[in-house]
């Protein structure tokens, strides 16, 4: 299985690594910092050199049987079994996923109901809530202005199968569960602010969040509001 240092550190943007395995246009490496699709967040994209050449990695995703794939431009020849390769992250683009899944969380804490889906891209985020309520737009922009101010801790630790379900509380999503069987399960936690499964990409600290602006808020069934984030940059 490839090591995926990104679990440990979100902020490492290149890694040295080697091919194991090309499948396709796709390369499986032992060690990579390139976070695949999932839990919302697309999988990362930038650059693989190697001895005599280099190519583009347009995403990132699992394979069938669990390995990390990267995958490669159409047209694009990729190194060989065996080669030593360097990857680079499109960073600019993964940083704001970052400050859009952190700010998610911060949303989620802020509207204190079961989450039916969520969606990250560069651009723009939502998640969509089991709630009947109206959503005050302003009253939630500045409740998350004041979280960002307040610069909380961000940081991931790993609990085990049977503790997370000993606290069926730690779960928020209501369709999809957190994937057990592993041996542990990844924890996020915002300081005083938010405690849950997560295996996505996150930041140090609130305030790195910067400004965000809510978007529209959709009426998307009787018990679903779908309120959509951006960056306002």
């Amino acid at each position: 299985m490839t090591a995926e240092l990104f679990r440990e550190d979100s902020y490492i943007r290149e890694c040295d690594a080697t091919v194991v395995a090309v499948d396709d246009t796709a390369v499986i490496l032992d060690r990579t910092v390139f976070y695949p699709l999932g839990g919302g967040q697309p999988g990362d994209t930038g650059k693989i050199s190697w001895d005599g050449g280099s190519a583009t990695i347009v995403a990132t995703r699992y394979g069938d049987d669990g390995t990390i794939r990267h995958i490669l431009a159409d047209g694009e020849a990729g190194p060989a079994v065996g080669d030593d390769v360097h990857t680079v992250l499109d960073w600019d683009r993964r940083y704001r996923h970052m400050r859009m899944h952190t700010a998610m969380h911060l949303l989620g804490s802020v509207l204190q109901y079961g989450v039916t889906g969520g969606n990250i891209s560069a651009d723009k985020s939502r998640l969509d809530f089991d709630m009947e309520d109206t959503v005050d737009k302003e009253a939630v922009a500045d409740a998350l202005e004041a979280l960002v101010a307040e610069d909380h801790a961000v940081t991931c630790r790993w609990i085990s199968d049977e503790e997370l379900d000993a606290q069926p509380d730690l779960v928020r999503t209501m369709s999809v569960q957190p994937p057990r069987g592993k041996g542990s399960i990844r924890l996020l936690e915002i300081e005083g602010v938010d405690l849950q499964p997560c295996g996505g990409t996150h930041l140090r600290t609130t305030s790195e969040v910067g400004k965000i602006r809510i978007g529209k808020v959709e009426k998307k069934g009787k018990r679903n509001r779908r309120v959509n984030i951006h960056l306002d940059d």
